[in-house]
């Protein structure tokens, strides 16, 4: 089959998914393509190009799912449930590449360009939101942290074994409140990332009302 920039992104991204960010090289994807590393540099000009092109991927599906998703938002001037819709689809999105939190993560050194994509539409929203233009991007990478730092404990969580009764026991005893925090929170995941969201929201809400 010819090769082509497509074929090598996807091959980019299955070296990822099994051997992580490091493992991406030209050689290692010229295999998964059963060609030459050579024969690549037709396609990208380098390890880096690849990279940023494996980025650009993702952000850009994840930049299309919250295109669709904000479409249907009954009030548009909504800008929480904007950040919420834009938060919500990016970690879908990273979750269906396994090393997509590690990938999105590094965009923006990258200058990859799906990244930023996603990056100025949520900028946009708090602009809209009445956020200052000095403090837009603290905000912005404050929400988009969440999100690529809670996919990235999806993605990396180990199995465990039976608990240490006795263990936990101690543990519990000596850091009381962590894990009455623990027992305290959302019953899954998916709540929990939810109202991670909803609390930077909330504060960024509530920064507003007090600069008024």
């Amino acid at each position: 089959m010819k090769l082509t920039r497509d074929r090598v992104v996807d091959a980019g991204l299955e070296v990822l998914a099994e051997d992580g960010l490091a493992g991406v090289t030209m050689r290692a994807t010229a295999r998964r393509l059963d060609a030459q590393a050579g024969s690549l540099y037709y396609h990208v000009a380098d390890r880096a190009h690849l990279v940023r092109l494996m980025a650009d991927r993702v952000a850009q599906r994840a930049y299309d799912a919250g295109t669709r998703e904000l479409a249907d938002l009954p009030d548009p001037d909504d800008w929480r449930s904007a950040v919420r819709v834009q938060a919500t689809t990016l970690r879908t999105t990273i979750r269906e590449h396994a090393g997509g939190a590690v990938l999105l993560a590094s965009a923006p050194s990258l200058a990859s360009t799906g990244a930023l994509q996603l990056m100025e539409r949520l900028l946009a929203t708090l602009a809209r939101a009445g956020v200052p233009v000095g403090e837009r991007a603290v905000a912005a990478d404050a929400v988009l942290s969440h999100v690529t730092g809670f996919v990235l404990q999806e993605q990396t969580a180990a199995p465990v074994g039976p608990p240490d009764v006795d263990g936990l026991a101690g543990l519990a005893a000596a850091f009381p409140l962590t894990f009455q925090s623990m027992g305290a929170g959302p019953d899954d995941e998916d709540a929990t990332f939810a109202r991670g969201v909803d609390l930077l929201c909330a504060g960024i809400a509530a920064h507003l009302d007090g600069r008024r």
